[in-house]
């Protein structure tokens, strides 16, 4: 992937920046008659740096937070919405409706790994009758900024499934809704705890239930992983930048283990002259 600057000719004409941490990559337009694929990587490594991460994080599915299970009637219910808003110091209020539901405001943080898929803007321009006169499809995929977040204003009755689908709209991701997951963190006793949100489950019940207090209970969203990467869930002008991703960051650890043995190889080889008795 360092090597992504050598392709300029195959580099397209602009730049997306979506912070500091974001840089240029590479333009896949080999098929003309497949879906045009530019690809803006941020990252070093197509593989994650797992030293990196927090290892006071934990992941415990077995562990579930006891908020959305609390039976509570429709006068429970204003009284926490009350209490809900009397703790926070901004505008961001939950409203009790007339039929027994109420509607705030919830923040879901981005942790994602791996790039997503947008649309990019619409141009005019002959190019881009003819693509769509062939039904050409063009999409763009970069890495969101880390530490990226969006504030949702939602429903009680809104599941963690229609939240994914309502933040990728936002962001104009096609990406498949079930690449994606929602997970809820917390820290207790100096630990943080993570745990996945099933996809009926509300969010914002869970906000009113847990406070405002982000330590207590804060929103992430990041990549459904089970297990293995579901590389049929990507189309084949994805698979073959992955691909080329690959076989440019194999190139470079091969390059460097070369580079390492010569320089031992000459090392010992000077040492052994060194040591031939005149």
């Amino acid at each position: 992937m360092s090597n992504a600057a050598s392709d300029t000719e195959k580099s397209p004409s602009f730049e997306m920046t979506w912070g500091s941490s974001t840089s240029s990559g590479y333009c896949s337009d080999e098929e003309p008659n497949s879906e045009f694929e530019q690809y803006f990587t941020a990252k070093t490594s197509f593989f994650p740096n797992t030293r990196k991460a927090n290892v006071t994080a934990k992941v415990k599915q077995d562990e579930q937070i006891e908020w959305g299970k609390q039976e509570l009637t429709t006068t429970d219910f204003q009284q926490k919405v009350k209490e809900y808003n009397a703790q926070i110091n901004s505008n961001l209020f939950m409203n009790m409706n007339k039929d027994g539901s109420y509607t705030g405001f919830i923040k879901v943080q981005f942790k994602l790994a791996r790039p997503v898929s947008v649309t990019p803007p619409k141009k005019g321009g002959s190019d881009a009758g003819a693509r769509k006169a062939s039904g050409v499809k063009r999409r763009t995929s970069f890495y969101l900024p880390k530490d990226a977040s969006k504030h949702l204003h939602i429903s009680s009755r809104t599941s963690a499934r229609e939240v994914i689908e309502a933040l990728l709209k936002k962001f104009t991701v096609v990406d498949h809704p079930g690449k994606f997951a929602l997970f809820e963190r917390s820290e207790r006793h100096d630990q943080v705890y993570i745990r996945k949100v099933s996809d009926n489950e509300c969010p914002l019940r869970l906000r009113l239930c847990a406070g405002p207090n982000e330590k207590v209970l804060s929103y992430v969203l990041k990549e459904n992983e089970t297990g293995e990467v579901n590389w049929h869930a990507f189309s084949m002008p994805e698979l073959k930048n992955f691909q080329r991703m690959l076989r440019r960051e194999e190139e470079e650890h091969v390059k460097q283990i070369v580079q390492r043995y010569a320089l031992a190889r000459t090392k010992m080889q000077d040492a052994l002259a060194g040591s031939t008795p005149g």
